[in-house]
């Protein structure tokens, strides 16, 4: 089953969408993330037959505008892929290979709920940044809470995936990462999610004996393919990224959980390191950058000028001296 939130003729509704793209709006719904905290309306529509047959049809989804999936209450963002992880370095912070550590355990960090955008809404540039970047990735979303959750526990927490672009400054995000700390705006401006939350069980014809979902990924910009990878190639399976993010913690209803960046392409910086050399180059406004994964659709966005940044002052060198 795939689930889009639209808006059409100043309304915010939630719907079904069949093969065909027509959607069918279901009654008094107009946030897929509260439909996920309730469980028990989402489980009588997952246990249906067919809700196209008990839902009138409404709009096809080329007469509305389609809206992320949901608004999540936490979005955390992986780092899985080996390639990704070793180009990045190169690029960012003049680094070879893969840090030993980074096999130890699935690291994220927390980003910007508020920062969630549509399938194909417009992203500005962010305040102060020349070199704007994408990364190809899918996210799992969780539909039951959960903690402490093994892997195998955790495969029944998670309601279904949607595609998810990981807009980059990467000057900002070089400087901040300087400090050590993590991104900040760097990574703040935009996320783009969608354009469905595919459910889970559609997807499960795709997993390879290892559980991991083979989904072909495919990125362009400006109509070119600049990337394509499989999201098999992660390190981790989405169950036991979960089960870590889990851990002494809990996750609900509606949180995002990001796979990081596929390899080969899945973001510029990437092929930056490998290349040493911006090509292609730094995402401008009128770019459009289209991401693909198979079994869920795509979504397109086109770069926009964004604002100046305010000025700020530098922080103050304080003394040690102390009375």
């Amino acid at each position: 089953m795939r689930f889009a939130t639209y808006e059409y003729r100043g309304r915010r509704r939630v719907a079904v969408v069949d093969e065909d793209g027509t959607l069918y709006p279901l009654p008094g719904v107009s946030s897929l993330t509260n439909l996920l905290a309730e469980g028990g309306s989402l489980r009588n529509l997952l246990a249906a037959d067919s809700v196209t047959q008990d839902v009138p049809a409404g709009p096809h989804v080329s007469e509305v505008r389609l809206l992320s999936p949901l608004q999540p209450p936490t979005v955390r963002d992986f780092v899985t892929f080996e390639e990704h992880v070793e180009g990045v370095r190169r690029a960012v912070d003049g680094a070879t290979g893969v840090p030993e550590q980074w096999y130890a355990a699935p690291t994220f960090y927390f980003t910007n709920p508020y920062a969630v955008v549509g399938p194909y809404d417009d992203i500005p540039v962010p305040p102060g940044s020349s070199v704007l970047d994408f990364e190809l990735e899918v996210a799992a979303v969780i539909g039951r809470e959960g903690r402490d959750l093994t892997p195998e526990q955790a495969r029944d927490h998670i309601v279904g995936y949607t595609i998810f672009n990981d807009w980059s400054a990467r000057d900002l995000q070089s400087a901040e990462m300087k400090v050590g700390l993590g991104p900040c705006k760097g990574k703040d401006t935009a996320t783009t999610l969608g354009p469905y939350l595919v459910t889970a069980d559609e997807l499960e014809p795709f997993r390879d004996p290892d559980g991991f979902l083979r989904l072909a990924l495919t990125a362009e910009v400006n109509g070119e393919v600049v990337g394509k990878d499989l999201l098999s190639n992660m390190s981790w399976t989405f169950e036991e990224m979960v089960a870590y993010a889990s851990r002494g913690t809990r996750v609900v209803p509606g949180d995002v959980l990001g796979s990081g960046t596929c390899g080969n392409g899945g973001c510029l910086a990437e092929l930056w390191g490998l290349r040493g050399e911006r090509t292609p180059p730094p995402l401008n406004p009128g770019d459009v950058v289209t991401l693909t994964v198979e079994g869920i659709g795509t979504v397109s966005n086109t770069v926009v000028p964004g604002p100046e940044p305010v000025a700020l002052p530098v922080g103050r060198r304080r003394s040690r001296e102390r009375p």
